[in-house]
């Protein structure tokens, strides 16, 4: 079988409140919205490429990180390379973000975004 022609258009996050979770991405990012409703946001890079939605999900639950029995676990998190580790995470903290407790790695920083989503900053040594 041909495979078809396929392109990702976005990752997309479940929250309660999607415009509040695009405001947080959008300052991190500078990533204009390009579509912007009560139930779905989507932010792209002005250069092109995939971006990032939030859809309204009225029953979410704050994943556990990391994963405890009985708890909803992370489904996927975001890894983003920085320049500057703790410059970086300094200014995602400025944002709205919070450093989570268990760090498992050295050159590594696990944030969570408003929503409890996780997110890694890391430096490409």
């Amino acid at each position: 079988m041909e495979r078809p022609a396929l392109t990702l258009s976005a990752t997309v996050l479940d929250t309660p409140d999607p415009r509040a979770l695009a405001a947080f991405y959008q300052q991190l990012f500078g990533w204009p919205a390009v579509q912007d409703d009560p139930e779905w946001v989507t932010l792209r890079p002005p250069g092109g490429g995939p971006g990032l939605s939030f859809q309204l999900e009225e029953l979410y639950a704050r994943p556990a990180w990391p994963a405890e029995r009985e708890r909803q676990q992370m489904q996927l998190h975001l890894d983003i390379e920085v320049q500057d580790l703790e410059g970086a995470v300094a200014y995602a903290l400025d944002a709205g973000a919070t450093l989570a407790e268990f760090q498992p790695q050295e050159n590594v920083r696990v944030l969570l975004d408003p929503a409890g989503h996780p997110f890694c900053f890391f430096v490409n040594e």
